[in-house]
């Protein structure tokens, strides 16, 4: 058993998707949100979409930095981190503006004071008013902040977004093919629209980031932090602390705190340009969010073979999670996005196209692979000489 699945989490949510597949699945099977007609307006030219995701555990990392540090400011990364996890989702079937959103933020009360909500509240406006520079508009409509000690330990921060969109202008995963190529454009580095460099952590695996790379110093004096049952052998394992520092280059000297606490990149700005003025072009878009690499193989509209043979090198934080584990590159790559959380489907000759507009907004982008013919869905990543298959 891996150590993700020790600590009670599952990077494919076997269990979740189980729960939910007698449920209406919209009206395209392989679009990377549900997609449905439009109650809203009763058009057959529109479509509803509603998205609910989170910042998942990172939120524990903020209350550790906070009560290290005494930086309130952390908290307003993870407000992004909320928003983004939805929003980026959004983007992935062509929707990036005209967009409602609503929180939803769990406390414990005792631990989780006012000034720390008033963090996350402003900092989720702060993205809306960076966003809007973009045309990227998002009416934040408020939601719901309930105090439940009895269920949460820290706190949770989540949100939901919906939107009414131009049927014609949905991206549905249902025109891959293959013959196509994969841009993927990174999650690290520092986008013109950013303030810092972002390590490119995003918003998944941060489970197995905290206590693979955090040592026992956490464990014993922040028992709120994590589930009291979990066997010590998989809690709190690594060798660093937050204020541990991390040389990036000859330049940049950061900390191992930060680098965790990276706030989830948003692709709004570079999407919108390329929706906006390249639609034909794109046939899919993948965020590599809980699953990782693997990701695209759940969107897929047919039997292809995925190869990603010229995806970025792993970033430094990447790097230190596999070291501190003793993870396996398999285990590594369907855990984390390993520095490339979208992927873009076009055909060969669009590529240079949709890497120089990535490029212009700050952000490395590459083709990292391709789809091929086959008679299964299968996923080959061929990192270092070492071929990874799932």
């Amino acid at each position: 058993m891996s150590l993700y699945a020790k600590r009670g989490v599952s990077a494919q949510k076997e269990e979740v998707h189980d729960a939910v597949k007698n449920l209406n699945h919209g009206l395209y099977a392989n679009a990377f949100c549900k997609i449905y007609e439009d109650f809203l307006g009763n058009d057959k030219n529109f479509v509803n979409v509603m998205h609910a995701d989170g910042a998942g555990t990172k939120s524990i990392l903020a209350y550790l930095y906070w009560k290290e540090t005494g930086d309130m400011s952390v908290w307003k990364g993870i407000a992004q981190d909320a928003v983004v996890m939805n929003l980026d989702d959004l983007l992935c079937v062509g929707i990036y503006d005209n967009i409602v959103f609503n929180s939803t933020i769990d406390r414990n009360k005792n631990i989780i004071n006012g000034q720390i909500l008033q963090q996350i509240i402003e900092g989720t406006q702060a993205v809306f008013d960076m966003l809007a520079k973009h045309n990227v508009n998002i009416q934040y409509l408020g939601g719901e902040t309930a105090d439940v000690g009895d269920v949460v330990r820290t706190v949770a921060v989540n949100g939901t977004m919906t939107s009414r969109w131009q049927k014609n202008k949905l991206i549905t995963n249902d025109k891959i093919c293959a013959g196509n190529v994969i841009v993927g454009l990174a999650s690290f580095g520092q986008a013109n629209y950013e303030t810092a460099y972002n390590s490119g952590i995003g918003s998944n695996g941060l489970t197995s980031a905290r206590h693979d790379v955090l040592n026992k110093y956490y464990a014993n004096n922040f028992k709120e932090s994590y589930d009291n049952s979990l066997s010590e052998d998989v809690v709190y394992i690594g060798t660093n602390k937050m204020l541990d520092e991390v040389k990036l280059n000859d330049e940049t000297t950061t900390t191992i705190g930060k680098l965790l606490l990276s706030p989830t990149r948003t692709y709004a700005p570079i999407l919108k340009e390329m929706l906006t003025n390249h639609f034909e072009k794109i046939n899919g878009l993948i965020h590599c969010s809980g699953g990782g690499q693997t990701k695209c193989l759940k969107y897929l509209p047919s039997t292809f073979k995925i190869i990603k043979d010229n995806l970025f090198e792993a970033p430094e934080i990447f790097k230190i999670i596999a070291k501190n584990s003793g993870s396996s590159p398999k285990e590594m790559y369907e855990v984390f996005n390993m520095g490339c959380r979208l992927e873009i489907y076009c055909a060969p000759e669009y590529a240079q196209t949709i890497i120089e507009i990535s490029k212009s907004f700050g952000v490395e982008a590459q083709i990292i692979g391709r789809v091929e013919e086959s008679n299964k869905k299968e996923l080959c990543i061929i990192v270092e000489e070492q071929e990874i298959h799932y």
